[in-house]
C-alpha cells in the first residue's frame, strides 16, 4: 500500500511539475517545515504571488532593483534639486557673514 502511494505521488509530481514554478513553493515549504504553521506558509506564498502579479517581478528581483538603482538615483536627484541648491547657497552666505564679522 505504501509503495502505491509513493509511486502515485511520483507520478503526480512528474506530470504536474510544470503547472507551477518549482521554486515558487520552496519559501512556503521551508516556512511550513520550520514553524509548522500552515496559515503562515499560505500567507508567505500568497503575498509573493500578489507582489509578482502586481509588479511583474518576483520579490527578490524587486529587492535587487531597489538596492542597486535607487541609491545612485536618489543621490543624483538630491544633488540636482533646487532645495539642495538653496541650502548650499544659504550656508555659503552664512559662512561668509561669520567670516566677515570675525575679520572686523
Amino acid at each position: 500500500m505504501i509503495h502505491k502511494k509513493i509511486i502515485f505521488g511520483l507520478f503526480l509530481f512528474t506530470f504536474l511539475g510544470a503547472c507551477a514554478a518549482p521554486t515558487a513553493m520552496l519559501g512556503p515549504a521551508y516556512t511550513f517545515t520550520s514553524t509548522g504553521n500552515v496559515l503562515q506558509a499560505g500567507f508567505s506564498y500568497g503575498s509573493s504571488e500578489l507582489v509578482t502579479m502586481y509588479t511583474g517581478k518576483t520579490p527578490m528581483e524587486n529587492v535587487i532593483e531597489i538596492t542597486t538603482n535607487d541609491k545612485k538615483n536618489i543621490q543624483k536627484k538630491t544633488l540636482e534639486s533646487e532645495d539642495f541648491k538653496d541650502l548650499v547657497i544659504s550656508r555659503v552666505k552664512k559662512a561668509n557673514s561669520i567670516l566677515k564679522s570675525s575679520n572686523q
